[in-house]
């Protein structure tokens, strides 16, 4: 046995087969269950081919099918590679390309989408089709069909812990690149093995006895699965022997997740900024939710603006409310903590997570020196057919490998770290230097701006100037001379954006997080 994933997940079958693993809509499925539909799919695409180190491509909404198929690449040592389900052909084709798929499972809908894009591309072999609500024939394999052809016995090749884990990054700042673990240093940095600290787990063979003598954890990952936080807290939800609850289909729906609550007996929420957060505080403040068995709600992969953080603890007084810090390349890196008064974000950090400065040395605590965060210990192998980024990003400093994903950071005297934004998006405003987040949070803070997106549009005087997409909460009206001096309280003038642009409705990505392309072409088309 090994720190592989699928190793992992079969022990905790064996020892819990009969406890509940999966409830997605009216689908319920045993460990015992979802480890012989996993099998049955395994073998089918054995049957297709499919050898150890290929990539299958998930086109999925989130689904008992995501999770049976995710189990069953791994368990013959394929590499399952999520898809955005929002791309577009030339996006879609890009990717297929990138990740080498062979393959690709998708909902019916995107059959067509998925054959134009993959037509020229010979390495594709097969579609796998999961039924929808389209009605559309794609003239796919049906999931189904091919599920009940497959073998459930667990015969498989042994497997390593070098096996690969590949997440596609959401593609914020650029271009989707395939981050590449190994699943041991996955396991380690990102899924706790279902102890706190992980560490303590020294052969692989233990966590079935932890499973067996701790406390099982259910969890809900409300963001989609195509996200990596929601991959992930799916398996650390099954290395604690709980359930993962999903609500099926393409989008957030609050009132389901706050149903799920109530009827499986959730303890977590996993979910990703104020674009999930809002709408499930605002839902559980109209009351007649049963949440008494919820204990955390995290978000993961954008940070929880004050207000909507206010918003929760009142509707949950009884659970904890927390912004955990990671990323597809760092894993889990540490729990945010309020300083209260709209003050800026911290966050409490391993031993393996440190603040470097441009010469790629530790800044000293309290120092004040803006840096970047780093991670060492257990990180990615690197981006997947990108030697120039990894070598950016994964650099090798006297001897320590570290990660570097861009997010910059003053290490404060007391070793707690203050987070400043990512680099790529740091507006550059007549010499200054300006985080969108640090912006963002201050509009949020207004009781009429239900979501805001700040970013740099280019200036001729000042090389770019702070500008701002501001979307307010249905009813409300407020001027923008108002949001400006709301601003102006809270951040330094130079920070507070020269032009507010109220719209519609702001566009993120399915996971949560901002669409900073979209923002910049969308700032300046409405500035010219």
């Amino acid at each position: 046995m090994q720190f592989n994933i699928a190793d992992l997940f079969e022990s905790v079958a064996d020892a819990v087969p009969d406890r509940l693993a999966l409830v997605c809509g009216d689908r319920r499925l045993t460990y015992a269950q979802l480890d012989a539909r996993a099998n049955r799919m395994a073998h089918a695409l054995l049957g297709l081919g499919v050898q150890a180190g290929e990539h299958v491509g998930m086109h999925l909404h989130n689904g008992a099918e995501y999770i049976e198929a995710m189990l069953a690449l791994l368990k013959i040592r394929a590499v399952p590679i999520n898809i955005n389900y929002r791309y577009v052909e030339a996006e879609l084709r890009y990717l297929i390309d990138n990740a080498d798929l062979v393959g690709l499972i998708h909902q019916r809908a995107y059959g067509d989408l998925d054959r134009v894009a993959a037509s020229d591309l010979p390495r594709v072999r097969f579609f796998i089709a999961v039924d929808d609500e389209s009605g559309l024939d794609s003239g796919a394999l049906d999931f189904e069909a091919l599920m009940a052809s497959g073998d459930p016995a667990r015969d498989f090749a042994p497997r390593s812990a070098d096996d690969l884990y590949i997440v596609y990054t959401g593609g914020t700042t650029g271009m989707p690149r395939g981050v590449m673990w190994r699943h041991e240093d996955l396991f380690f940095a990102g899924l706790q093995g279902g102890r706190a600290g992980g560490e303590d787990i020294e052969r692989p063979e233990e966590l079935a006895s932890v499973v067996l003598e701790g406390a099982a954890i259910n969890i809900h990952p409300a963001a989609p699965l195509i996200h990596g936080a929601a991959q992930l807290a799916s398996w650390i939800c099954f290395f604690s022997g709980g359930t993962v609850g999903l609500v099926p289909g393409r989008s957030f729906d609050p009132e389901a997740t706050c149903a799920l609550i109530g009827a499986e007996g959730m303890n977590v929420i996993n979910l990703v900024g104020d674009a999930m957060a809002r709408p499930l505080a605002e839902t559980l403040a109209r009351g007649g939710w049963d949440t008494g068995s919820l204990v955390v709600l995290s978000s993961a992969g954008a940070i929880l603006s004050e207000s909507v953080k206010d918003q929760l603890e009142a509707a949950l007084p009884d659970a904890m409310i927390l912004n955990n810090f990671g990323s597809s390349e760092t894993g889990h890196q540490g729990t945010a903590i309020s300083r209260g008064g709209g003050q800026p974000t911290f966050f409490m950090h391993g031993s393996c997570t440190t603040v470097l400065g441009d010469d790629l040395k530790p800044v000293e605590p309290g120092s004040g020196v803006v840096g970047k965060l780093a991670r060492a210990g257990h990180i990615p192998l690197g981006y997947y057919k990108d030697p120039v980024k990894t070598a950016a990003t994964f650099p090798v400093v006297e001897g320590v490998r570290y990660v570097i994903p861009g997010d910059m950071a003053l290490l404060e005297e007391d070793g707690t770290v203050k987070m400043l934004g990512r680099g790529a998006v740091c507006i550059n405003t007549g010499g200054e230097k300006v985080y969108p987040e640090e912006v963002e949070e201050a509009l949020k803070g207004h009781d009429d701006v239900m979501d805001a997106v700040v970013v740099g549009v280019t200036d001729e005087r000042w090389g770019q100037r702070v500008s701002a997409l501001v979307q307010l909460r249905p009813g409300a009206e407020v001027a923008v001379e108002a949001l400006e001096a709301h601003c102006r309280a809270r951040v330094a003038g130079y920070k507070v954006p020269r032009r507010i642009h109220l719209i519609d409705h702001i566009e993120r990505h399915p996971s949560g997080k901002p669409d900073y392309r979209w923002a910049r072409d969308s700032a300046e088309a409405l500035e010219t």
